[in-house]
């Protein structure tokens, strides 16, 4: 009997088993795929993401694995203005690392301290005497196979089979975006920056130039999906327009597509969403609190995983896997990033406005003081409550 069944291995299920060794916690952790295996992804690792990491202890060995270092944030907009932040003023670093080496990086760390199952697919949620006691899925071999535990912990993602199961998955087209990415060599102009581009071609929504090492570069578009379904364009289409003309042209004239361009859905935080109950816990993905303005995800899942495994040992010692007590999960993870979401809750109406982008960004790229701005509220060092306030954002678009 497991303390805990973790569904998915991903940053949100693989932070979630390295913290439940640290609380004592005997955890499996069941992925449908086998390791390494790609994600459609941004690739980002945001300075939330570099916290985790360093609280894990697995900091050093996040700055060797393949991938670059970001020292740089470079906003566009709709006119094709833009300014950088430079990262390294407040002492801030980034990374690009492929989903492909990040994720198995963190699941070959979860093999020393976990149990693990690759190529195991959750079929449904076991109960007995109306509590869940473990899940049923098809295991390598193709047979079915029974693993028990009190906890679910659902870490599998937009599609996530736990929240199916529990009847908690809902598809809320006003707060899901779409996104796609594709990686490419040969683009020009890439260094040690991240470029965030709010182009008309994708209002709302965004443009992003990632550097992954090598000369090469993950590049993609994210817009909301309500948005997407109204457009005769295909994602793709939209790509190929961005990429072959305005400022980018000449930037991609050379360049060499090295997949095709690949697409998936993002939940939302601009919701709060049932994310527990009697004898489960949803996180990442699964738990639809990815940003709204960025689309960054990998941070907070983390987070999720963390504050999961923290209220699951306190739970385990009142041995009380209910409902009320896997509130306090809530409570601690909104407490930390509610507010963060509902300020990009609002910038992303924002963003909807091509005048607004362009004011903003304007005054930025000329005006230090918005920058500072702008870059405390990305590296979270602007008190939440000033955020809450609307009057801050009076004094981005007229300081």
């Amino acid at each position: 009997m497991y303390d805990a069944i973790i569904v998915g291995g991903g940053p949100a299920g693989s932070a979630a088993a390295l913290y439940a060794k640290h609380y004592g916690l005997k955890t499996i952790v069941l992925d449908k795929s086998n390791f390494p295996r790609d994600k459609i992804c941004g690739d980002a690792l945001s300075g939330k993401c570099i916290r985790i990491m360093r609280e894990l202890d697995l900091l050093k060995e996040i700055e060797n694995l393949d991938g670059a270092d970001i020292n740089r944030i470079t906003f566009g907009s709709p006119s094709y203005k833009q300014f950088d932040l430079d990262l390294k003023k407040s002492n801030k670093k980034g990374y690009v690392i492929p989903r492909l080496i990040f994720d198995n990086y963190l699941f070959q760390k979860v093999k020393t301290v976990s149990d693990t199952k690759e190529n195991f697919t959750v079929r449904n949620i076991l109960y007995e005497h109306g509590k869940i006691n473990g899940i049923v899925g098809k295991n390598k071999n193709g047979k079915d196979e029974k693993i028990k535990a009190p906890v679910v912990i659902g870490a599998d993602g937009t599609n996530s089979i736990v929240a199916r199961k529990l009847g908690l998955y809902e598809m809320d087209i006003e707060h899901t975006s779409i996104a796609i990415r594709c990686y490419y060599s040969g683009v020009k102009g890439l260094s040690d920056q991240i470029e965030l581009h709010y182009i008309k071609e994708v209002n709302p929504g965004y443009f992003w130039l990632f550097p992954i090492g090598e000369g090469k570069a993950n590049i993609g578009i994210g817009l909301s999906k309500n948005y997407a379904k109204r457009d005769n364009r295909t994602l793709q289409q939209i790509l190929n327009q961005v990429t072959n003309s305005g400022p980018f042209k000449s930037r991609f004239e050379n360049a060499i597509q090295l997949e095709k361009p690949k697409g998936w859905n993002l939940p939302c935080g601009s919701i709060h969403r049932r994310n527990h109950g009697d004898g489960f816990m949803l996180i990442g993905d699964s738990a639809g609190i990815i940003d709204p303005f960025t689309g960054e995800g990998i941070g907070n899942a983390m987070v999720s995983g963390k504050y999961a495994m923290k209220v699951l040992s306190e739970s385990k010692r009142k041995n009380n896997f209910t409902k009320k007590s896997f509130s306090e999960y809530d409570k601690l993870l909104w407490d930390e990033i509610g507010k963060e979401l509902n300020t990009s809750t609002r910038l992303q109406s924002i963003a909807k406005s091509s005048f607004l982008l362009n004011f903003v960004i304007n005054r930025a790229a000329r005006n230090e003081e918005v920058q500072n701005i702008i870059a405390g509220m990305l590296a979270h060092e602007i008190p939440k409550e000033e955020l809450s306030n609307p009057l801050f954002y009076f004094k981005i678009l007229f300081s």
